[in-house]
């Protein structure tokens, strides 16, 4: 998926889960980029024919076994990804830290105090 898309998914993501602010745009293009760079090294691992253990001849003509370096990447990216879907709000202990203000007690969340106006 290109930069563009994941933009836009992850802006409606915000949005859905309520979590969006306009000043996370900039983190929002920067996840953006890391999930294009996670799905490019995807493709790469697949084109590869998505085998965990590769061998890699080095300069000496030595062979060793290794994990393939673009599952290694995804990996990477992985990790970097779910910290910046944590800071916006998109994984359940990040949602809990944004709106923690909002929910002061589990039993008392907007939703039960709509709830109890209306009845």
């Amino acid at each position: 998926m290109t930069r563009e898309l994941w933009e836009n998914r992850i802006r409606k993501c915000c949005e859905d889960a309520g979590t969006y602010r306009e000043f996370f745009d900039d983190t929002i293009r920067t996840l953006a980029g890391i999930m294009e760079a996670r799905d490019n090294a995807e493709e790469l691992f697949q084109k590869g024919g998505s085998q965990v253990i590769v061998t890699h001849v080095n300069k000496a003509g030595a062979k060793n076994i290794m994990k393939h370096p673009a599952l290694m990447a995804m990996m990477d990216l992985n990790a970097q990804a779910l910290s910046y879907w944590r800071d916006l709000g998109l994984t359940p202990s990040g949602y809990k830290k944004l709106n923690a203000d909002v929910v002061k007690d589990p039993g008392e969340g907007k939703f039960e105090e709509l709830l109890a106006k209306l009845v």
